[in-house]
């Protein structure tokens, strides 16, 4: 299920190259979810409604012949428990990947990039054992902003990559971060292995791997 066009088209690209990479032929179904409708539930904390709204969208992906499913957005994320209940595929959860990479890596002190529900939540409440460091207000206006307006606009600019990356070293060295996670999908059109020069862990890349170690479990090396 995809929610932002952006991030759909990251998702669906790189579950593709993920396929081929191990020699199989991808077998994906995709349903679209209004952005407008998601982030305006998950901001209001109506995570009953936002569950029943991506419930519906899933039952077309069922009938299609999907055995499982996942929800490749963190703002939704805010309902997964109860998306889980009434879910008509079983989950792979985007929160659950990153909380076992997390313990991994035994990453203990973190901040997030992404929504400003995501970031104001501490990614809802459901990083448990690790310290989730606000930034400052105005740092997370500035985060919030620039990432609802990549997500609008599907593409970021130079000038977000350099303010962004500056931000990310600021936190790093003020509050002693293991880590920023990229929390929220698209941050993939502004940062990428290549252009990354602080420690980070992408979200999004992290729960392509969970899903391909559950759809193809003997084709992923460890």
């Amino acid at each position: 299920m995809g929610l932002g066009v952006g991030a759909g088209i990251f998702y669906y690209k790189a579950l593709v190259d993920a396929h081929r990479a191990r020699g199989l032929s991808p077998r994906l179904l995709m349903v679209h979810a209004d952005v407008r409708r998601v982030m305006g539930l998950a901001a209001a904390g109506e995570a009953q409604q936002l569950a029943e709204y991506l419930a519906r969208l899933l039952e077309p992906l069922a009938l299609g012949g999907a055995e499982v499913a996942s929800v490749p957005a963190f703002a939704p994320q805010v309902c997964a428990r109860q998306l889980a209940v009434i879910s008509p595929l079983p989950l792979i959860s985007l929160v659950d990947a990153i909380v076992s990479e997390l313990k991994r890596l035994r990453c203990r002190r973190v901040a997030l990039f992404g929504a400003r529900v995501t970031m104001e939540t501490r990614m809802f409440g459901s990083l448990e054992g690790v310290d989730v460091v606000m930034p400052k207000a105005d740092e997370l206006d500035t985060i919030a902003g620039i990432y609802g307006r990549v997500v609008e606009e599907g593409r970021a600019s130079i000038e977000d990559h350099e303010v962004l990356s500056k931000l990310a070293h600021t936190l790093i060295d003020r509050e002693g971060l293991d880590s920023i996670i990229l929390a929220g999908t698209d941050l993939a059109f502004v940062f990428n292995p290549e252009n990354t020069d602080f420690p980070y862990l992408d979200g999004a890349r992290i729960h392509i791997e969970a899903i391909m170690r559950e759809i193809a479990p003997e084709s992923v090396t460890a």
